[in-house]
């Protein structure tokens, strides 16, 4: 069923755009169906097993690093405190999309209510955007340890580490709250199926038959202010880091200095690519499957990067696993 669709001159802008309206007496949709990625037998198969083996992987390793930055003395510095709540939120991150997806896949029930797809939504959206706070809130640590050692401990103590990272998670909740708000406002009579794995806001938003025009110009200007301006200020940290470590003298401390920061770099880069590409750059300009390959990479790839990456790219988190793995198999050989 196709949605009517009015020419509405807009006067701001100097030009016209198609608005949607919904027609009378037409049914209220009450629940969604999430079309997935394929109808082929083999492909879904195959893509249970990789969502499965991915989603495995992701919530064992960061319950890894989470323990072992709250059991592990060595590691009570700022720098571990933001990767404990980084992983925490990570597995919590991937649990609100993958189960539904992966259970979908194995009793074909791809039905979602229209309550479950908003709080679906409204779950991802907001750790979503604390994620891009904590890791401005990560970089910013990486600056003030590298470029100002002495001040350090002083500027980030206990006290400042806690307010920042509750603010991170305060903005996430608080911020999404305002577009969920707009969002579940919209009315939907059909159709209902929405062309992606999970409830993305850019597919839910194309169902509707509501003018969709002031909600989609609200989506963009938060997406570009909560991915835009953390990464800048990302990019910011981290020029006055390379700024400061190409001044130390001795190759091992250039190297000791940037080895502290490479792996936060590669999950910024792979998170904020991948989150600008899909939500800042209009989604006409790349077909619905690129969409759905897109959100693959922010939604199940980097919270599974998170603890590769850190147990891999730095030595103490290495250490202080390998110490738990030991202690966990010498405790299971007295059982």
């Amino acid at each position: 069923m196709g949605l009517a669709q009015e020419e509405i001159y807009d006067p701001v802008k100097g030009k016209v755009h198609l608005v949607k309206k919904c027609k009378e007496n037409q049914t209220v949709i009450t629940e969604f169906i999430l079309v997935g990625f394929s109808s082929s037998e083999k492909l879904q198969i195959i893509l249970f097993w990789v969502f499965l083996a991915t989603y495995l992987v992701t919530i064992i390793g960061n319950l890894l690093i989470l323990i072992t930055v709250l059991t592990d003395h060595s590691l009570r510095t700022p720098m571990y405190f933001f990767l404990g709540n980084l992983s925490f939120l990570e597995i919590w991150y991937a649990t609100n999309l993958v189960p539904r997806f992966l259970f979908g896949m194995v009793t074909k029930d791809n039905i979602i209510s229209f309550t479950g797809c908003m709080m679906q939504f409204y779950v991802f959206g907001a750790l979503a955007v604390a994620e891009c706070l904590l890791l401005t809130v990560m970089s910013y640590d990486r600056y003030l340890a590298i470029c100002k050692p002495l001040h350090y401990m002083t500027l980030m103590d206990g006290k400042v580490c806690t307010q920042l990272s509750a603010g991170s998670w305060a903005g996430g909740f608080i911020g999404t709250s305002i577009t969920i708000c707009l969002l579940s406002n919209l009315n939907f009579s059909g159709p209902n199926e929405i062309d992606h794995f999970f409830c993305d806001i850019t597919s839910v938003i194309k169902l509707s038959c509501s003018d969709t025009y002031l909600v989609e110009i609200m989506v963009f200007f938060f997406s570009s202010a909560v991915s835009l301006i953390p990464f800048l200020l990302i990019l910011t940290s981290y020029i006055c880091i390379l700024r400061a470590i190409l001044r130390i003298p001795s190759n091992s401390g250039r190297q000791k200095a940037f080895s502290t920061c490479s792996s936060h770099l590669i999950i910024v880069s792979t998170f904020y690519g991948t989150l600008i590409a899909m939500y800042v750059v209009p989604s006409s300009d790349h077909p619905l499957v690129l969409n759905k390959v897109i959100s693959l990479l922010y939604t199940v790839v980097t919270p599974m990067l998170n603890p590769i990456v850190y147990s891999l790219k730095n030595k103490e988190v290495h250490d202080a696993l390998k110490k738990l793995l030991s202690a966990v198999l010498a405790a299971t050989r007295k059982l």
